[in-house]
């Protein structure tokens, strides 16, 4: 059965990390049938630190250690009582999934992210994804994100509030391509139409390839069997009173919902 919803199935932000997964399998499948012969897509991986609370979010400890000046007299005590020897374990980094087209010197040519929620919560994780992002403009790489959570903080690499009158829709792709440096192209994803295709730039004086996300989205629910999701609930983060009222006509039109 496929999803009730004609592009994106925001339930599906649920079961993200699962979702990213096959996102990026079925990305690099789909483009490799397009390269021209010299290039390939491949599955890259990087390793980064996962910070699991907001830096700038205030936070109640259990216990709570301050200073008032006094330590002094608490390091005398202190020193004269054994403590357990501790088992030190290196903070353990998690793998971050992209996908690659390279030429065959290995020269990465344009870089395609499928934004994550550790992405966008938690500043030191944004700040990490920043980094990363730079990393690419800086070597002159084409680059491609493509947003489809809406929990968290906006990461992606143009600046919307430069944008005159833009209305922001659920979901968002944003495509950089080296040769126009100066400028960013945002493709709107709304909810209620199909996803749209989304041009993927190569080389200079090179047509773009095509990733059909409409596609994407629908092999990832097929596959994952989701249509056992239960959509008597609403979907979280929860949507603004526009959005809420159109899901639930729908979910009932489509018989998913009482």
């Amino acid at each position: 059965m496929p999803s009730p919803f004609p592009g994106m199935d925001p339930y599906l932000e649920a079961r993200w990390p699962e979702v990213h997964a096959s996102l990026i399998v079925y990305a690099r499948n789909q483009i490799n049938r397009q390269l021209p012969t010299d290039l390939q897509a491949n599955i890259e991986e990087n390793l980064a630190v996962r910070v699991d609370v907001e830096g700038d979010r205030g936070i109640r400890p259990d216990v709570h250690v301050a200073e008032d000046g006094g330590s002094a007299g608490l390091q005398t005590v202190s020193s004269q009582v054994a403590v357990a020897e501790p088992v030190v374990v290196p903070r353990a980094p998690y793998p971050e999934r992209h996908v690659e087209i390279v030429n065959q010197a290995g020269r990465v040519v344009t870089a395609i992210e499928f934004v994550s929620l550790w992405n966008k919560i938690g500043r030191r994780n944004r700040d990490q994804y920043w980094r990363k992002q730079l990393d690419y403009l800086d070597a002159g790489v084409n680059l491609v994100e493509i947003d489809l959570v809406r929990q968290g903080d906006y990461v992606l690499a143009a600046t919307l509030t430069e944008i005159p009158q833009f209305e922001p829709t659920p979901y968002l792709v944003c495509v950089y391509r080296n040769e126009c440096p100066d400028q960013f192209e945002i493709y709107r994803v709304p909810l209620d139409v199909p996803m749209p295709n989304i041009p993927i730039p190569l080389r200079v004086d090179e047509a773009d390839v095509v990733l059909q996300l409409q596609l994407l989205i629908d092999d990832c629910y097929r596959d994952g069997r989701y249509d056992r999701i239960d959509y008597q609930a609403d979907p979280q983060p929860a949507f603004d009173v526009e959005h809420t009222a159109w899901i639930d006509t729908r979910l009932r039109g489509q018989g998913r919902r009482k």
